[in-house]
């Protein structure tokens, strides 16, 4: 092993050879050779991880300032660092919050201890960014260490749980966005089949006069509370506990630090960050995460009762009902032209892993032991990819199926006037008896609600074309006028 290509590093379990440029050090590598899982981490964590960063660097130069104004530096029982290594941590940081160095953070998605090797790749990534920024070869520690420096005032367990709320609250704000952008073309789809007659069903059979209008009004309002639902999840997950240090409270932590980094974060973020008034609370207790995924389960529910609809009634086994879908691929390397219903297979198969990761999350969170849950790694990933796949569900649908729906006009009135479901409007009218009577002629004669009337004259045939018409099929109830 040439010592020019490598450089050593230690910690307190003895020295170890690290690649000599790269950006990240001796407790990344022991991780990622104890974690041998290949799962990604997500991109957005990181991220938020170095808008994190950034908030405790500001926060510690304010402290600095403070002190300074107070006390000079020789009186202090404690050394600060210098200006010019603060700023270098900033401008690092800033960059992480970029996504830049991602390719350095090699801490896979399935960790042990409670995020320590996130919390530790970041910071040595900061820190030797840091250090080539001030002219210093990665590794230089005594100018700029990983703990010392980049993790100054700072826990894995208050850093890690905090940086997870700012990506989720970020792709929260992505999700409301797909929500609407689907609803808002179902709801174009309502409008246009608002009158279009379909027979209803109830157990897969036929039941009442109904139309698509109504049934696509259906999915409209599920994703109206599906919105709502999530809007509400930034008040569960806002709560941080950012300068709780270890198990939140705010050991070896300044308390002008405490008081000024979660304000600092909501500024470079944006986002309503708020300090948990029970730190320690904040720190070993994750059901927040469970009520906010308990809402993704309710949305993937909603998206997947709307995708198998919409695929029954475009399905070939489902006959002629006159709903076509986008045609979107090749669907089989064998059988010549088939093509498969490859969305709404998709939204399905994303709902089904939303309700894995549920029992996941629920499952670890509830494993909290005493002053911290040290699964945070894997509950976070489950709902950081909770949320991915619920967005691309939402996205595709709108684009990919829901863009291109068509339904052929007059084939639901067709079949629902063949139908012994028809009867079902008739029978506030001639009574029960007499609409068996006529749903078993239709039957026996495969005739529509017209003929079979003609044949057993149970109702007058203009009154009969009266009460059949949409608009008068589709109303809500009826009133007394509407039987003279």
């Amino acid at each position: 092993m040439s010592s020019n290509t490598y450089r050593t590093e230690n910690d307190s379990l003895g020295p170890m050879q690290v690649p000599a440029n790269v950006f990240y050090g001796i407790h990344s590598l022991r991780a990622k050779e104890n974690f041998p899982d290949q799962t990604p981490f997500h991109l957005e964590w990181y991220k938020a991880m170095g808008d994190v960063k950034l908030a405790c660097y500001q926060s510690y130069r304010s402290f600095c300032s403070a002190v300074s104004e107070r006390k000079s530096e020789s009186e202090l029982p404690f050394s600060l660092l210098d200006t010019q290594v603060v700023d270098a941590l900033e401008t690092a940081a800033q960059e992480v919050s970029t996504g830049q160095y991602f390719s350095s953070f090699i801490i896979p998605a399935m960790s042990g201890g409670a995020g320590t090797s996130i919390n530790m790749n970041v910071n040595e990534i900061i820190a030797n960014v840091a250090l080539q920024k001030l002219g210093f070869a990665p590794g230089t520690y005594e100018r700029i260490d990983p703990i010392e420096a980049a993790n100054i005032y700072q826990s894995t367990n208050d850093v890690v749980p905090t940086a997870l709320k700012v990506a989720i609250m970020c792709l929260l704000g992505d999700l409301e966005t797909a929500i609407n952008s689907l609803r808002q073309k179902i709801e174009v789809t309502e409008g246009k089949y608002r009158n279009e007659l379909r027979i209803a069903y109830t157990q897969m059979q036929e039941a009442v006069p109904s139309s698509y209008g109504m049934l696509f009004s259906t999915y409209s309002e599920a994703l109206s509370r599906d919105w709502w639902r999530v809007s509400k999840c930034f008040e569960r997950i806002k709560i941080v506990n950012l300068g709780g240090s270890a198990v939140g409270t705010g050991i070896a932590v300044p308390k002008f630090f405490i008081m000024e980094v979660v304000p600092a974060l909501q500024k470079i973020t944006g986002l309503p960050v708020t300090r948990s008034e029970n730190l320690s609370d904040a720190t070993n207790n994750l059901d927040s995460f469970v009520e906010v995924h308990a809402i993704l389960k309710a949305h993937a529910v909603n998206l997947e009762k709307i995708v198998s609809d919409i695929r029954l009634l475009a399905s070939d086994a489902a006959g002629i009902h006159g709903v076509s879908i986008p045609q979107r691929q090749v669907g089989s390397s064998i059988m010549p032209g088939k093509v498969n219903p490859v969305i709404p297979e998709f939204v399905i198969s994303a709902a089904h892993k939303i309700y894995s990761n549920d029992m996941l999350i629920s499952s670890l969170s509830a494993q909290g032991c005493l002053d911290l849950n040290a699964y945070l790694p894997t509950i976070g990933h489950a709902l950081l990819e909770s949320l991915k796949l619920l967005i691309a569900a939402d996205k595709t649908i709108a684009d990919n199926l829901i863009t291109g729906l068509t339904i052929a006009s007059g084939t639901g009135a067709s079949r629902l006037f063949k139908s012994p479901a028809i009867t079902t409007a008739l029978s506030p009218i001639i009574g029960y008896s007499k609409a068996v009577l006529l749903a078993k002629e239709m039957k026996s004669s495969d005739c529509d609600i017209f003929e079979a009337n003609n044949t057993l004259k149970l109702i007058d045939e203009e009154k009969l074309k009266s009460v059949l018409k949409p608009e008068n099929l589709l109303k809500t109830g009826f009133t007394l006028n509407d039987l003279i």
